[in-house]
């Protein structure tokens, strides 16, 4: 693979051509960073009703069908690349650690999932999908229950601008409790290793790269790179989608607000240390591939990148903080990678290895809206419990007993959840 601006390189004497690789690639890797399975092995049952929305669609899931709408809980969908797949949500919310969804109705809620035909669409277009998803749920309730209105990551912010923004145009959007769901309020983070990853190899496959340069991805990341070898930034897409939630107010006032964090408010790390090799090429076309967790200060080696090519660049940071072991709900990004990779035949030389999986995505103070999260001392500095803390934006907030997977579903935050549901 020829640099960009660069002449071209030869490649290495009886290996696969750029061509070769590419088809090979297509066929049978999909590099895409989200949490859950990358597999479904089983199909979801069939909604009570489908909701046609402009930009995406809803499930619903009554507690009682033969009454109708009545308790409604709107849940928007998390970031990923393509439509929602109703497939993959009840996946996560039902067949994981705890059966969301079930307990919900047990409870006697209604279970709508907002879906978006692109979920790496910009956040603002995917708020008008929650939007109309509100309205619908308003029209079709057989009481005046008030609504209860969140979702999981990136559906939280999109269900958070929505009410915000109903609230400033002056629209009655009748919810009484907003809540996330590891949502990055304050911002999320994909190693810069990852990124340069995904741009160096765009020539061969783009997917990867794209879902990193998508809309969503650059209003999520606290720090992006467009290019391979550009050098960390908050994106402008991020600066404009912040400036427009504060122009309707930042938040919905009417409602409660709460949220939860699949990371812990001790300040105890997920045990991930800085500047640690987490991914390496292993075949012939990847070997001299060499990705490396964040570490703080000035000139840090990153990445050292090499895929059919004899060149081997090398990715350096500067004033980035070890957020990589962060307290935090975990992705795992290199873990993704290398799995993805060595799907691909071995003859084509790209078999790879994830020395260090995951990573943390969504550092703890940015899931309950108390800090940024550029610098060690506030990602690290425990904070106390929401009812001792006047910092968070939110009204209340809970954090797991431990460092976990991003999004994981599980009964100590959903419980806490559903007992302060209207």
């Amino acid at each position: 693979m020829t640099e960009p601006n660069e002449p071209n390189q030869p490649s290495e004497p009886d290996h696969p051509d750029e061509e070769q690789i590419a088809e090979a690639w297509r066929s049978a890797a999909h590099i895409t960073l989200a949490p859950g399975p990358r597999e479904v092995l089983e199909e979801a049952p069939a909604p009570d009703e489908e909701w046609t929305l402009p930009g995406g669609k809803a499930w619903v899931y009554l507690a009682n069908p033969k009454f109708g709408l009545d308790k409604p809980v709107l849940l928007g969908d998390g970031f990923n690349t393509g439509p929602s797949d109703l497939d993959f949500s009840w996946e996560i919310l039902e067949r994981g650690p705890y059966p969301f969804i079930s307990e919900l109705r047990q409870r006697g809620r209604d279970v709508v999932l907002i879906g978006f035909d692109e979920r790496s669409a910009s956040i603002l277009e995917n708020a008008e999908v929650a939007r109309a998803a509100i309205r619908e749920a308003i029209a079709r309730r057989k009481s005046g229950h008030p609504l209860a209105v969140g979702g999981f990551s990136m559906g939280g912010l999109v269900t958070r601008y929505a009410l915000a923004k109903m609230e400033h145009d002056s629209e009655d959007h009748r919810t009484a409790l907003y809540f996330s769901y590891d949502s990055p309020h304050r911002g999320a983070w994909i190693p810069i290793a990852l990124q340069s990853f995904a741009h160096y190899i765009r020539k061969l496959n783009s997917a990867f790269s794209n879902q990193m340069n998508s809309p969503a991805a650059r209003q999520l990341l606290w720090q992006h790179i467009a290019e391979w070898d550009d050098s960390p930034e908050t994106d402008k897409e991020r600066t404009e989608f912040t400036a427009e939630l504060e122009r309707v107010g930042g938040w919905p006032r009417q409602p409660r607000k709460i949220g939860v964090a699949n990371g812990v408010r001790t300040g105890e790390g997920n045990g991930i240390a800085p500047g640690e090799r987490a991914f390496r090429g292993k075949g012939l076309a990847i070997t001299g591939t060499h990705l490396y967790t964040q570490p703080a200060g000035e000139d840090q080696l990153v990445a050292q990148l090499r895929v059919v090519t004899l060149r081997k660049p090398q990715i350096r940071t500067s004033g980035l903080p070890e957020i990589d072991g962060a307290p935090g709900g975990t992705l795992e990004g290199f873990g993704i990678l290398a799995d993805e990779l060595n799907k691909i035949p071995a003859i084509i030389g790209l078999g790879s290895e994830a020395e260090i999986r995951e990573h943390c995505f969504v550092p703890a103070v940015s899931a309950v809206a108390l800090r940024d999260v550029d610098t060690h001392q506030k990602l690290y500095e425990p904070f106390p419990e929401s009812s001792e803390s006047e910092d968070s934006e939110l009204d209340e907030y809970l954090c797991a007993s431990q460092n976990e997977g991003h999004t994981l579903v599980t009964e100590e935050l959903c419980t806490w959840i559903m007992d302060r549901l209207p």
